[in-house]
């Protein structure tokens, strides 16, 4: 009797019989489950006996899935990596059973073996698996010490369980009995334990997946032993319905679904499951040398069962026509109860004796869930359950849309064609020839419109579909930026794809004004899409791309309030946000003070009652820091408030004091000149204003004059050598007016006398200025070798002489130049305080002598320079 059949047995027999299943009698107590059996404790893994760990029957197979998948699916778990879940399980799986009143439901472990376990070293386990599953109250550890202190062991409880024994009742998935956990444990020594060799006993051999060790080991062996779970007798995994991509293919679907992962990560491990020797994946060859069913075989069960390995081929049969739907199917085709494990719609179902091959598509349906190929209604018209024969009543055909309620699409032409063609007898799903594919009648129908004299007349869904772009945008940032959506992109309408594209043209220019490097934007962006879809499963299960997109795949999540972090990580170096780790730390060390503090002041509260005060407690600084945040909101508000309030009165008092400078400006633009009286000369004209300027030059010239050729106790010398300089700078300006005159147009001059004026004036102060240069230059030469600045320049010769690095070669060459350098400097130096000196006693002794009288008003002396005839060296000049 096979495994199968013995089961079925089982479960038709009252309760309280005896059943032979070929190794011995098993009475069945009443209120015990039907059908459990546990592995006994003789055997090895895979040798196809009855006692193989992988020989599981129906009942115990589907009650080991659906406690795993419950234990995945706890929120505690569910969000958590690979081999944080696969930890979960496995101290599950070595946990202990409740023993009379007390309630154990712990396991005794270390890292070492965890990680062999897990096929990863001890630190990895220690530093990214246990504080995991710390940190998300899954599990709870306490570390086991000798009697010298020295640590032997970590005692585990799996939260989960606890909750599920002290909450849920012996009916809950995860109240496996000792028998089942014990089951359970056989079957993952025999898929992935590392083997042991027990002193007295014998050795457990190690598992089918031990020596897979490093990085996605942890993903393999989970990946495995779920869908050995989801496995029948016959050794074909239970593949989902509906659409899937042809790339991935089914098996990566299902796989997916049962990991929460995206398909193409799913195909890698079946890849790696494949090459390793476990899986083996086929397709039926049909009459038309097309691609027919996929088939994903799990080898180390078929063995299990003594299936021959050869079955695959042995399947591809005659079979051409299937009366019913597969039990995996998905969506409005999912039996009810399957849905809610895991996520997996449809995985799983129930299992009978039929042939594998039952359960897979026809050979015409391109990736598609089965319906049924009579004409008969197989559903009662009073019911309302979505499901795909409904509604056909006795007309004999199918439902006018095939795809409604399908989470994945293939191509989106195919899909649109398939939807809006007619209900013909000569449909391919029908595995029949059709005379004209409906896509290529559609093309032939809008060529013909547009021959006939203009654009086709589309309306509705038509008209959207005619305006999608199958493709990525054209810009290469966007192409990148948008490449791990792909798939959702080709379910976009044309509008949705244009504000898709419209936002995250704004994503990446955002991106781009954060980074150091702008064109490295698309592929931040592409990596945080990737993210986004790694966390919702993958493309498969986004029911609705454009709201997914919008509001959850383009839209940055800050964990704190540093403008660069997404998700904890800093957009513009790559690494972990500190602002982020600063908050975690400073509300994990609150909650150990809040905690400490409780257990001062309430030493005797239970587990339960002291965790719920600690979170009380914790909601109350929750509240109160919430209240403080918005009193410091406020108070930011109004200290904003007041700094614009005082900028506006800066610059209301700004233009105030320009306005007033204006007017100011004004009014001296209106003021006649001091010297001559020309009007709007703002105080003093320009010709005037050279004048004076040229005086100052030519008395500053005769006092540098004086200061190194006059005896400055000598008054008489001393004007003496001023009045010869003035003199001499008045040759200067006559000789330079001359020059001028030759280059000149001197009749303009001779009509316009203002202008000759000007110009007279302004080559005087020219002339001036020149002559400074020059006697300064003259006073600084003279001054130089005066005995003052020859004692200077030798002390700083022979400073520069006796320097260290100049002690040992005092008269070498560099010696020599350096300290002549030194020596001219500090020559120069000498005289340029010399004239300092002697100009500031010059002007000191003409302020004593005489005194500055201030020059009469130009009225006053209009008359005398109205009087006054121009015979001079300007009337002259200009005459001449």
């Amino acid at each position: 009797m096979s495994a199968v059949a013995a089961s079925a047995t089982v479960l038709d027999r009252p309760l309280g019989e005896t059943i032979d299943n070929s190794v011995d009698e098993v009475p069945v107590l009443p209120g015990q489950r039907a059908a459990l059996r546990s592995v006994p404790a003789s055997g090895h893994p895979s040798d196809g006996g009855p006692d193989d760990p992988l020989r599981l029957g129906r009942a115990m197979r589907l009650r080991l899935r659906d406690a795993v998948q419950a234990l995945l699916a706890d929120p505690s778990i569910a969000g958590l990596k690979d081999a944080p879940k696969l930890a979960a399980v496995v101290l599950y799986a070595k946990s202990r059973a409740p023993k009379g009143e007390k309630n154990d439901n712990q396991t005794s472990i270390w890292g070492s073996e965890l990680g062999r376990w897990l096929g990863m070293k001890e630190s990895t386990v220690h530093h990214k698996v246990l504080p995991v599953l710390r940190g998300t109250d899954a599990l709870h550890t306490r570390v086991v010490t000798n009697a010298k202190g020295h640590p032997t062991g970590l005692d585990c409880l799996v939260m989960p369980l606890w909750n599920a024994r002290h909450g849920g009742g012996p009916t809950h998935p995860l109240a496996l009995t000792k028998a089942e956990l014990a089951t359970l444990l056989r079957l993952i020594e025999a898929l992935f334990g590392h083997g042991w060799t027990p002193e007295g006993k014998e050795p457990t051999p190690p598992g089918l997946l031990a020596g897979r060790t490093g990085k996605g080991a942890a993903t393999d062996r989970l990946g495995l032993l779920l869908m050995v779970l989801n496995t029948r007798a016959s050794g074909w995994l239970q593949l989902c319905g509906g659409s899937v991509k042809k790339r991935e293919g089914r098996g990566a679907a299902t796989l997916a679904r049962l990991l929460g992962c995206s398909p193409s990560g799913a195909r890698k491990v079946l890849a790696r499951l494949t090459e390793a020797g476990v899986v083996a994946r086929q397709r039926k060859v049909t009459s038309t040398r097309m691609n027919g069913r996929g088939k994903v075989m799990l080898l180390p069960v078929a063995r299990a069962y003594g299936r021959p390995l050869a079955s695959a081929e042995a399947v591809s049969g005659s079979e051409a026509a299937f009366s019913q739907r597969p039990d995996g199917a998905c969506g409005d085709h999912a039996p009810a109860g399957t849905a809610a494990a895991l996520g997996t719609p449809g995985i799983g179902g129930a299992e009978g004796a039929k042939s594998a091959g039952d359960q897979e598509r026809p050979d015409g349906a391109e990736l598609h869930a089965l319906h049924a190929s009579g004409v008969t209604a197989v559903v009662p018209p009073q019911l309302d359950c979505g499901f795909s024969g409904e509604g056909r009543g006795g007309e004999g055909r199918r439902p006018k849309r095939v795809c409604v309620r399908e989470d994945q699409t293939t191509d989106s032409e195919t899909a649109v064609a398939e939807s809006a063609s007619p209900v013909a007898e000569g449909s391919p799903l029908r595995g029949e020839k059709p005379k004209e594919s409906p896509v290529d009648e559609r093309d032939g129908q809008r060529a013909a419109g547009a021959v006939a004299g203009g654009r086709p007349k589309v309306v509705g869904w038509d008209k959207a579909q005619q305006q999608r772009r199958v493709g990525l945008p054209a810009d290469l940032g966007l192409r990148v930026a948008l490449g791990p959506v792909s798939g959702l992109w080709e379910r976009l309408s044309g509008w949705q794809q244009d504000q898709v594209e419209a936002a995250a043209k704004v994503e990446v220019k955002r991106l781009a004004g954060m980074l150091e490097q702008p064109a490295a934007a698309p592929w931040l962006l592409a990596g945080r899409l990737t993210d986004r879809l790694e966390e919702t499963g993958g493309e498969a299960l986004v029911d609705r791309p454009y709201p997914w997109l919008i509001r959850r795949g383009l839209v940055q999540r800050q964990a704190c309030t540093d403008r660069r972090c997404d998700d904890g990580i800093r957009l513009d170096t790559g690494g972990e946000c500190e602002n982020c780790g600063n908050v975690l730390h400073i509300r994990r060390a609150r909650r150990a003070k809040t905690a400490a503090q409780i257990d001062r002041e309430l030493p005797g509260l239970s587990e339960v009652e002291r965790r719920r005060v600690l979170e009380e407690r914790l909601r109350e600084y929750a509240a109160a820091e919430a209240e403080d945040f918005v009193v410091r909101r406020e108070q930011a508000r109004a200290e904003q408030a007041r700094r614009d309030a005082a900028r506006a009165a800066a610059r209301e008092r700004a233009e105030r004091e320009r306005e007033a400078a204006a007017a100011a400006d004004a009014v001296r633009q209106a003021l006649p000149c001091e010297d001559c009286g020309k009007y709007q000369a703002a105080g003093l004209c320009e010709a005037c204003d050279h004048r004076r300027q040229t005086e100052t030059l030519i008395g500053e010239a005769g006092l540098m004059a004086a200061a190194w050729s006059a005896d400055l106790t000598d008054p008489g010398n001393v004007a003496a050598v001023t009045a010869k300089a003035r003199t001499a700078i008045g040759d200067s300006i006559a000789t330079a007016w001359q020059e001028f005159l030759q280059i000149t147009d001197v009749a303009a001059l001779e009509a316009n006398p203002e202008a000759a004026k000007d110009a007279y004036a302004f080559a005087a102060f020219q002339t001036a200025q020149q002559a400074v240069q020059a006697y300064q230059d003259d006073a600084l030469a003279m001054l130089g070798q005066t005995e003052e600045a020859e004692a200077e320049a030798r002390r700083a010769y022979k400073a520069e002489q006796g320097r260290p690095w100049f002690q040992y070669n005092p008269n070498g060459a560099d010696a020599i130049a350096a300290a002549t350098k030194a020596a001219d400097t500090a020559r120069e130096r000498t005289a340029q305080y010399l004239l300092a000196t002697r100009l500031e006693q010059l002007r000191a002794q003409a302020a004593t002598r005489t005194e500055t009288a201030a020059p009469a008003p130009w009225t006053d002396r209009l008359t005398s320079l109205a009087a006054r005839s121009m015979d001079g060296g300007t009337a002259g000049a200009v005459m001449a």
